[in-house]
């Protein structure tokens, strides 16, 4: 149970989820405990997975709507292929930011060269809710080199700032609303100051351990710490940690989420779902395979 006083507010531990072609992710966003934190609308961390010579990552063509995908790897390399022309592999340390807005298409696979040998893929995938007045603004896709992306160490704290503004560092990457998103490494026994600029922020373990002041007990690989508003936390780990930060303000309208679309507007994902139906999105250029629309299920609602 979390004290009243204590400055975290929820802890959620994500289930795997099956993305299909045998690949899953663990899916901290959204869950029963809380929807968003700020802009972010899914929070998906992708193994650590051995891909092993015979099993490689394909995650065939597929649509999205109203939304930025963010992708950034800790180990291994995806080749990405969207319905722009957009063809561009990424590897540890870079930022994929793929703008959604009125529709795209892509696909992300083990690069050709990779394949037949075994090799660890790690990373995560962060989907961005669009601003109401972006959500159909025309697709596009920005690809950001590990050497644009501003990296801070003080004391023992690494932190790698992906988008926003943090501790004298502003990252390059184009955003439609404020937010802050960063890979914190803390040596062991560091402690790191977070910021609370932002109404609401979190905190993803992704390795070690992590410790909050002021809150009893520590929290594990795996689990998002969801922190109350308003105050200044420092995190600290006794043994060293990864940590993902993640914070914005909240977009004043609901979003509705089906599959790989999200809007304001629950009319607006129905034309998705038809357009995907019957074939009207932009295809890959040299892809022909692609991800069906899921079955629905009678009387399911939009969430």
């Amino acid at each position: 149970m979390i004290a009243p006083d204590a400055p975290v507010d929820k802890v959620i531990l994500p289930p795997l989820r099956d993305l299909g072609d045998g690949f899953s992710v663990r899916r901290a966003l959204p869950s029963p405990g809380r929807r968003m934190v700020g802009p972010f609308i899914f929070f998906d961390e992708m193994g650590p997975a051995v891909l092993t010579g015979e099993h490689a990552l394909d995650v065939r063509p597929h649509p999205h709507i109203g939304l930025a995908t963010v992708t950034y790897l800790i180990e291994g390399e995806i080749l990405h292929r969207d319905s722009l022309g957009s063809l561009q592999p990424i590897r540890p340390g870079e930022v994929n930011w793929m703008t959604a807005g009125s529709g795209i298409v892509h696909s992300e696979r083990t690069p050709v060269e990779a394949r037949g040998k075994d090799a660890l893929l790690h990373g995560l995938q962060i989907w961005v809710a669009l601003p109401t007045q972006h959500e159909e603004a025309a697709p596009t896709f920005r690809h950001y080199g590990a050497g644009a992306i501003p990296v801070g160490e003080e004391a023992g704290a690494r932190i790698t700032l992906i988008s926003g503004e943090a501790d004298g560092l502003k990252s390059p990457v184009e955003t439609f609303s404020d937010m802050i998103y960063a890979d914190l490494v803390l040596a062991p026994g560091a402690r790191y100051a977070f910021s609370a600029e932002h109404v609401e922020r979190a905190v993803y373990v992704v390795s070690g351990t992590l410790r909050v002041a002021g809150q009893d007990g520590q929290f594990e690989q795996g689990q998002l710490v969801l922190l109350k508003p308003g105050t200044q936390v420092v995190l600290s780990s006794e043994q060293g940690a990864r940590l993902m930060l993640v914070g914005g303000e909240p977009l004043p309208e609901k979003r509705y989420i089906y599959w790989n679309f999200v809007s304001s507007r629950p009319d607006r994902i129905e034309q998705a779902k038809d357009d995907w139906r019957n074939d009207r999105f932009a295809r890959v250029p040299g892809e022909h395979e692609f991800i069906p629309l899921p079955a629905e299920v009678p009387g399911a609602k939009l969430v």
